[in-house]
């Protein structure tokens, strides 16, 4: 995902039918469409600056969650119980961080490998005086699989995930059957999934790929309004400057 800049301000909060996480640089081997050696990124290079890394220091240990292969009890974690929303890959966090301010009623599960962006995340925390974030800087798909139970999210995140625009790397993007298929059996019955991308083949994929999963159901007619929580990247404001589209995408589960 971009880093976000708050362009846009919004108010509310999520309705109930209301996610950037890269793909996997693997490919599937013949027969199996989504094995355990997949992973949900990629490793990008980066460095860690002072401040993030004084950031891990001070807000490290209680906002980040250590991976155990065993149901995460999110009351437990949050300190409260309230509606969970995972969010996949969440770059340098000010989305989020915008996210969970105007949202401050629901506890927001975040995972992201990439320490800098880690960094960034507790750093914004720390400024803006968040309490309802926890990270996991692990696998998201094995913390879909060993942690979160099914019919334990109110909602799912996923943010300009890695578009792999060579059609030869299209396997490799994230939103595929088998992942959406977990996700939509995480998910509380009226519970959504949200994402967004300015990759339009690979948002005509997503409309694609959740249209097809029986358990989820689509909240508008082909694409959505961009829902009021999200702000405007920066990225997305250079390529609206440009004329170029933003694609959201947002189903619900089925009761």
């Amino acid at each position: 995902m971009t880093e976000s800049t708050l362009a846009s301000a919004p108010s509310s909060a999520a309705p109930a039918a209301a996610a950037s996480a890269p793909s996997t640089p693997g490919m599937a081997p013949a027969g199996v469409t989504h094995p355990k050696t997949i992973k949900s990124f990629v490793r990008r290079a980066g460095r860690t600056t002072t401040g993030q890394a004084k950031a891990f220091e001070d807000f490290g240990p209680h906002f980040v969650l250590p991976y155990a292969p065993a149901p995460l009890n999110a009351a437990e974690a949050f300190g409260r119980s309230a509606p969970l929303v995972l969010e996949i890959g969440f770059g340098m966090g000010e989305a989020t961080a915008h996210i969970a301010n105007v949202r401050p009623g629901d506890n927001f599960l975040c995972c992201e490998v990439h320490e800098p962006g880690v960094g960034a995340l507790l750093k914004r925390i720390g400024e803006q005086g968040l309490t309802n974030i926890r990270i996991l800087q692990h696998d998201a798909v094995e913390v879909i699989d060993h942690m979160l139970p099914e019919d334990s999210l109110d909602g799912v995140h996923i943010f300009f995930p890695d578009p792999w625009h060579k059609t030869k790397h299209n396997k490799r993007r994230l939103i595929q059957p088998p992942l959406v298929a977990k996700l939509a059996a995480r998910l509380k019955p009226g519970g959504y999934l949200h994402c967004a991308t300015d990759w339009q083949p690979y948002a005509e994929q997503m409309l694609q790929v959740l249209g097809a999963e029986p358990l989820l159901t689509n909240t508008a007619t082909g694409f959505a309004p961009q829902p009021d929580y999200r702000p405007l990247t920066k990225f997305e404001n250079r390529g609206l400057r440009l004329g170029h589209g933003v694609w959201d995408v947002v189903f619900i589960r089925r009761n």
